[in-house]
C-alpha cells in the first residue's frame, strides 16, 4: 500500500529538506531506497558499482535468517519481508521471486526462534523427503538475484528514485549533499563509519546447468566454513557453498568448487555430472548485530545506518528498509 507522502518546506541552495542519499546500491540499499521514495521523499542512491557487480548479484537467495543477529529484532524483519516476497511471488517473470519447496537438512523446528511458528506450513520433512536423517519441509522463496536487482532498481526509477555510479570517501561527502544520508554501505561500512566490526565473510558458488531439479536443498552446520545448499533457478542451479570468516579473495577456488558439487551430488544425486556454467564469489557484510540506528552528525545532518546484514540481507530487506525509512522520516520532520 502506498503511504502518504511526507510534507517538506522549500529548498535552500539547492539541497532540499525532503532529499535523501543512500548510499549503497545492493538489495539493502536499493530496498531502502524504494520505500523513501515511494513515500514521498527525493532520494538518490549513490552506488560504487552498478546492482549486477554488487555482492547481492552474487547470492543463492533462500529466504532464511541465516547467521545474523540481534535474533529479537531478525525474527520480525523477516516475517515483514517474507510478507512481500510471496506477494512478489505473484509475477514471477518481472521479479525473480517464486515460492519454492525444500528442506532444510539437520534443522528441527524446536531449534528456532520464535519467528518460525509464524511461517505458514513449515513441518518435519518425511524420509522420502530427506533420507539422509532430520530435515524440516517449508515452501519458501527462493530469488533469482540478476532478475530481482533489476525489477528493483526499475521500480525505484518508477518512484523517482536516480541511482548514481561513484565512489563515495566519506558519510560527510554525502552529508553535504542532503540532510540525511542512509548508509546502506555493507562491507563498505568498515570504511566510510569507520566500523572495524564489519567483517567478510566469503561465499563461493558453482553454477550448473539444470538437469531437471525443481526443490532447492541445504545441509548447514553453523559451525562449519562449509555449509551445502542446493537452489534451481529456472534453466541453472545454484550451489553452495562456503562461509570463510575475514576471506576477502573474490577469486573462485578450483579445489573449493570441486569439493562443493561432489557435496552436492552426494545429496542430489541427479547433479551428477552436471555441466559447470560459471563460478561466483561474494563477500558477506557481517557484524556480531546489525546496525540500524539513526546518528545525529556533530556538523549537522544526519546518517541513518542500516548494514550488517551478513548472509540475510535478501531475508530482512523489506523489514529493515521500512524501519531505516521511519528513522529517516523522525530526523527530517
Amino acid at each position: 500500500m502506498r503511504r502518504e507522502p511526507f510534507r517538506y518546506g522549500p529548498a535552500v541552495d539547492g539541497i532540499r529538506s525532503d532529499d535523501v542519499i543512500v548510499v549503497g546500491g545492493g538489495v539493502i540499499g536499493l530496498t531502502t531506497a524504494i520505500v523513501l521514495a515511494e513515500s514521498g521523499r527525493r532520494v538518490r542512491v549513490w552506488t560504487r558499482d552498478p546492482a549486477e557487480r554488487t555482492t547481492s548479484a552474487v547470492a543463492g537467495a533462500l529466504w532464511w535468517p541465516y547467521r545474523i543477529e540481534p535474533e529479537a529484532l531478525v525474527g520480525a524483519w523477516s516475517l515483514e519481508s517474507l510478507t512481500v516476497y510471496e506477494e512478489l511471488a505473484e509475477r514471477p517473470g518481472q521479479t525473480g521471486v517464486r515460492v519454492v519447496e525444500g528442506v532444510h537438512g539437520e534443522t528441527e523446528l524446536d531449534g528456532l526462534g520464535a519467528w518460525a511458528a509464524r511461517v505458514p506450513g513449515m513441518r518435519a520433512a518425511t524420509t522420502e523427503e530427506y533420507p539422509p536423517g532430520t530435515g524440516l519441509w517449508a515452501r519458501l522463496p527462493l530469488i533469482d538475484m540478476p532478475v530481482h536487482l533489476r525489477w528493483l532498481r526499475g521500480r525505484l526509477a518508477a518512484a523517482g528514485g536516480v541511482v548514481e555510479e561513484r565512489s563515495v570517501r566519506g558519510l560527510a561527502e554525502a552529508a553535504a549533499r542532503a540532510p540525511v544520508v542512509v548508509n546502506c554501505s555493507g562491507l563498505g561500512a568498515r570504511e566510510l563509519v569507520p566500523d572495524p566490526a564489519v567483517r567478510p565473510v566469503r561465499g563461493q558458488l558453482v553454477v550448473v546447468g539444470n538437469p531437471g531439479v525443481r526443490t532447492w536443498l541445504t545441509s548447514v552446520d553453523h559451525t562449519s566454513a562449509a555449509p551445502t545448499y542446493v537452489f534451481p533457478q529456472s534453466d541453472v542451479v545454484i550451489l553452495g557453498g562456503t562461509a570463510e570468516e575475514d576471506a576477502w579473495s573474490l577469486t573462485p577456488d578450483p579445489g573449493v568448487a570441486e569439493a562443493i558439487v561432489r557435496r552436492c551430488a552426494a545429496l542430489c544425486p541427479e547433479l551428477a555430472g552436471a555441466r559447470v556454467l560459471g563460478h561466483r564469489v561474494g563477500l558477506r557484510p557481517a557484524r556480531d548485530a546489525v546496525r540500524l540506528e539513526r546518528e545525529e552528525l556533530p556538523g549537522g545532518g544526519t546518517v541513518v545506518h542500516n548494514y550488517g546484514h551478513g548472509g540475510a540481507g535478501v531475508t530482512v530487506a523489506w523489514g529493515c528498509a521500512r524501519e531505516a525509512a521511519a528513522l529517516a522520516g523522525a530526523a527530517a520532520a
